[in-house]
C-alpha cells in the first residue's frame, strides 16, 4: 500500500512539474536595482583604478614611515608669590589615548544576560518571566566576569 501511494505521489508531482509553462515575458523583464548595486560597482571600479595608479606611483618612490610615540608627562606646577598673592600654573602636553567602543566586560555582560534570560525562560516552565529575570542576572554576572578578565589581559583598566 505504501509503495502504491509513493508511486502515485511521484507521478502527480512529475505531471504537475512537466505541465507548468514558463512565461517568456517574465524572463525578459530586467530586475530593478533597489539596493544600489550598480552605483556600488561604479564606485568600486573607480577606486580600484585609482588604487592601481597609486601603487604604480608608490613603487617608483621609496617609502618612509614616521612613528610617533606619546609618553605620559608628569604635570609641572610652579608657584610664585608676590605681594601676598599666590598663583599656580600647570602644563600637560601629553595626549591621552582614550579607548573607544565597548569593553569586553560590557559585551560579556550583555551577551550573558541575553543568553541567561533565554535559558531561564526555557528551564522554568511554570513561571517564564521569573526564570528569565533570574537567568538574565546570573548570565550577566558571569559574562561580566569573563569579559573583565579578558580586559585585564589586554591591559584595559
Amino acid at each position: 500500500m505504501k509503495s502504491i501511494l509513493s508511486v502515485l505521489t511521484l507521478a502527480a508531482v512529475m505531471s504537475v512539474s512537466c505541465n507548468t509553462k514558463t512565461k517568456s515575458a517574465e524572463a525578459t523583464v530586467p530586475a530593478t536595482d533597489t539596493t544600489g548595486m550598480a552605483q556600488y560597482q561604479q564606485w568600486k571600479a573607480q577606486n580600484e583604478l585609482g588604487a592601481t595608479t597609486q601603487q604604480s606611483n608608490a613603487a617608483a618612490a621609496p617609502q618612509t614611515k614616521t612613528i610617533v610615540k606619546y609618553y605620559p608627562v608628569k604635570s609641572a606646577s610652579g608657584r610664585s608669590s608676590s605681594s601676598g598673592t599666590m598663583s599656580s600654573s600647570s602644563s600637560n602636553t601629553a595626549k591621552s589615548t582614550e579607548k573607544k567602543g565597548w569593553s569586553k566586560a560590557a559585551k560579556g555582560a550583555v551577551i550573558g544576560g541575553v543568553a541567561g534570560a533565554a535559558g531561564g525562560a526555557v528551564i522554568n516552565k511554570k513561571n517564564r518571566a521569573a526564570g528569565a529575570v533570574i537567568g538574565g542576572v546570573i548570565g550577566a554576572g558571569a559574562g561580566y566576569g569573563i569579559g573583565r578578565s579578558k580586559d585585564k589581559k589586554d591591559g584595559r583598566n
